[in-house]
């Protein structure tokens, strides 16, 4: 169904020349309920209808008709003020979530168009670490979500697989490496052996001079030296994917940058034929001074290509592969610039679409000891985060409820879904610290807590009769605390289009927190089993409408939900 001031706003646009969008969001909710639920200011019609504003909410409300959601239409001062019909809109509501499902919220604006959503971005024979959470967790999610609005989507994993650091791997595999150690431990050898050819170079600077020649070598199809980076690069998106498969991540491309490096000629070609290419001090650049920002740098004075000319070399690729209606690239902050310059290039290459380039930044995580960084070492692997996390989640379960039925696949559900949750439910911009016992609290605004709710009400419902038909009078689900949940069930459709537009799948977080919130209070107010007769029908209701939509917005999160805690 549509929002209460959707529909608000679809009445009053019979009466005024406003777009339906700018009447939604003039409507105000009154600060006291006795002027109504919504309120419409007429001041800004003034103007147009050469009247007073407390003239015009008068004649507006004494014209307008009344949809079946409202009860009563008044004016006070210069507003139009509506009184909700609680009844009519609780049935209305819940009634579409019983027919809808688990399709409740579901759209099909996106039909016909395909969104490409480019994140992850792990680096081969580099760690999965902490710090890939927000751009791999944030991206999964905008993939559903607008799945879930209709459009065709592609999750990208665009994996870092070519330049110098392959031939400074190279040699510091040929000087310390174990091939058996690292067919047992792929990631964490090749980064110890890393972290050493870095450490060592500190005070032998001709150990970079190997590693450029190795990668040098790489380039020109050394059969040896392509051998050995095709073997990191196998054997590292072998571990990768082990680990997105515990967060229930997947790809539909793994097209790397190597993948792009026959793909280049041509853009830089391009760019030259459209004169946009310019040489400063033996390099090949773009100039994108007048635009604020530094050159955009093509080629190097020896000729190398750059981070940028692969990315370029990916966007018109992707284009004509896919014809994309938008791509979103889910990258932190500190790309910023990078984004900004090659975006820019396309648009001056002349492509239209070019603002449909997004990039989808998210805050850094750090940890309490400061930034981390794989030559340093300093990283807290993803991996050992998830299982600490699962670990800690069975602590709890073995506290609380022992004789649990499957509680090891209980506590990887929640353990799991803690930690995605604490990249899911602040602004996707926000810095953020890791900090173990927070991000392993299961009290307060987390997903254990939505979980527990969820896993409470299907207690609630595996006590009735679900062949029974339920007779439900929906006037008895108009006091305060039930009409609050439905008002917030209703939102659910436009919160999931808002997080899509905004690219903020924290819209959805911070929306399952306030209807669990609501529930909670609902269900400690009103008992379900033990009322009686049609008023036990109707709140039971209202039971399986909320598992509903947590079970949908949790699953748009990435997130599953046990039916028992």
């Amino acid at each position: 169904m549509k929002s209460l001031k959707k529909e608000i706003a679809n009445t009053i646009s019979k009466q005024v020349e406003l777009d339906i969008a700018e009447i939604e969001r003039l409507i105000e909710i009154p600060p006291n309920s006795d002027l109504g639920d919504y309120a419409f200011p007429c001041f800004q019609l003034s103007k147009a209808f050469r009247k007073a504003p407390n003239i015009i909410a008068a004649e507006m409300a004494e014209k307008l008709e009344k949809p079946l959601i409202i009860d009563k239409i008044i004016s006070a001062g210069g507003y139009v003020n509506f009184f909700v019909n609680k009844g009519n809109f609780a049935s209305a509501v819940l009634k579409g979530i019983a027919k809808e499902g688990a399709g409740y919220g579901r759209s099909d604006i996106g039909n016909g168009k395909t969104v490409l959503i480019d994140y992850c971005a792990t680096n081969i024979a580099k760690p999965f670490h902490i710090g890939h959470l927000p751009t791999t967790v944030i991206g999964d999610s905008l993939n559903r979500i607008y799945k879930f609005l209709g459009y065709e989507c592609v999750g990208i994993n665009h994996i870092g697989d070519w330049g110098t650091q392959f031939g400074k791997l190279i040699v510091a595999y040929k000087k310390w490496g174990n091939k058996e150690e690292i067919e047992k431990n792929p990631i964490k050898e090749l980064v110890k052996i890393y972290v050493r050819f870095h450490d060592e170079a500190e005070d032998d600077e001709s150990l970079n001079d190997e590693g450029r020649a190795a990668f040098k070598a790489i380039e020109n199809g050394d059969s040896e030296y392509v051998q050995l980076w095709k073997w990191f690069r196998e054997v590292s998106i072998a571990e990768f994917k082990r680990v997105l498969k515990v967060l229930n991540v997947e790809f539909d491309s793994w097209d790397g940058e190597s993948f792009f490096t026959d793909k280049m000629e041509p853009v830089i070609e391009e760019l030259r034929n459209k004169k946009l290419l310019q040489e400063s001090q033996g390099a090949q650049i773009v100039d994108l001074t007048q635009f604020d920002m530094p050159p955009c740098l093509i080629l190097r004075s020896d000729g190398a290509t750059l981070y940028a000319t692969r990315d370029l070399a990916a966007i018109l690729y992707r284009k004509e592969k896919y014809d994309f209606h938008k791509v979103l690239y889910c990258v932190a902050t500190q790309q910023n610039l990078h984004f900004r310059q090659i975006f820019k290039v396309v648009d001056l290459m002349g492509y239209e679409w070019a603002n449909n380039l997004v990039h989808v930044a998210n805050g850094m995580i750090s940890l309490e000891t400061g930034a981390m960084g794989t030559r340093k070492g300093t990283v807290v692997y993803l991996d050992d985060v998830l299982n600490e996390s699962v670990s800690k989640a069975m602590e709890k379960i073995e506290e609380k409820n022992p004789k649990l039925e499957g509680k090891e696949v209980v506590a990887k559900i929640v353990g799991i879904g803690a930690v995605k949750f604490s990249a899911l439910k602040n602004k996707r911009m926000k810095d953020s610290v890791f900090v173990w016992d927070k991000v392993l609290n299961f009290e307060g605004e987390t997903s254990c807590y939505i979980q527990y709710t969820h896993a409470r009400i299907c207690s609630v419902l595996e006590k009735t009769d679900f062949s029974k038909e339920l007779d439900i009078e929906y006037e008895l689900l108009t006091d305060d605390k039930s009409y609050e949940v439905i008002k917030t069930l209703a939102l659910f459709p436009q919160v999931i289009i808002d997080a899509a537009e905004e690219y903020e799948p924290s819209d959805i977080s911070k929306y399952l927190i306030d209807l669990v919130q609501s529930f909670n209070k609902f269900y400690h107010e009103n008992h379900v089993l033990s009322s009686e007769g049609k008023l036990r029908d109707s709140r039971i209701e209202l039971c399986k409408a909320v598992k509903i939509v947590i079970s949908t917005g949790m699953g748009l999160l990435g997130i599953e939900c046990p039916e028992k805690m």
